[in-house]
């Protein structure tokens, strides 16, 4: 990861390693990101923008420290200049501070590597796994549908697409990216995940993942 990381900034996006996010880009300053990622190493930094950010869009409101890069394995630019580009993430950063030379956002940034897997966390990761896989089941037998859930598919990429691709609230994906071991984030992901199962279970409350 670069010291220095174009930054593209959403209120409801959070991107996490190792998983695909397409991104339609259409604002002048991040065409000029999307132009200069694509002409250079191809790398952008995913950042959460934090509440309040509707009163200063146009400027820089303030971001979550904590975001994810990600590198751009697809491109499409479209006649009036417009991208749809696919980033698959990488690596968890930490803003330091941000460079404010050119139109669009950069951060000057610290790599944070996930916390290195024991035989104890592995552990405790397949008994997460093994819980996030019958909740799972059970949601969608209710619905009538049979989500399956390749075996051949690394804990890892399990927990990490499950953070970023349910239904869940930004704020709650940002709490699941700053987790510092694979093995916490799981047993958040699963407390998480309960909680919306019994509040869909509450009459006037219907906030379980799709």
């Amino acid at each position: 990861m670069s010291d220095i990381l174009p930054l593209f900034p959403l209120p409801n996006v959070v991107l996490f390693p190792n998983v695909f996010l397409p991104l339609h880009i259409f604002e002048p300053r991040y065409r000029a990101m999307a132009a200069d990622a694509i002409t250079g190493d191809r790398m952008i930094g995913m950042a959460l923008l934090r509440p309040g950010w509707e009163h200063d869009y146009e400027g820089r409101p303030p971001v979550f420290a904590v975001g994810c890069s990600g590198v751009i394995t697809h491109m499409e630019q479209l006649a009036d200049g417009r991208y749809n580009i696919v980033l698959r993430g990488l690596e968890r950063f930490r803003i330091l501070e941000e460079d404010h030379s050119l139109a669009y956002r950069r951060g000057i940034v610290e790599p944070l590597p996930e916390r290195p897997i024991d035989s104890a966390d592995r552990a405790g990761v397949r008994r997460q796994r093994a819980k996030l896989e019958t909740m799972l089941a059970a949601s969608h037998e209710f619905r009538g549908s049979d989500p399956k859930i390749p075996s051949t598919m690394s804990d890892e990429d399990l927990i990490n697409a499950l953070a970023q691709y349910l239904d869940f609230e930004p704020l709650e994906k940002q709490a699941l990216l700053e987790h510092q071991s694979l093995r916490t984030r799981a047993e958040a992901l699963v407390e998480l995940l309960e909680i919306k199962v019994i509040m869909s279970r509450t009459p006037g409350c219907s906030n379980v993942p799709q």
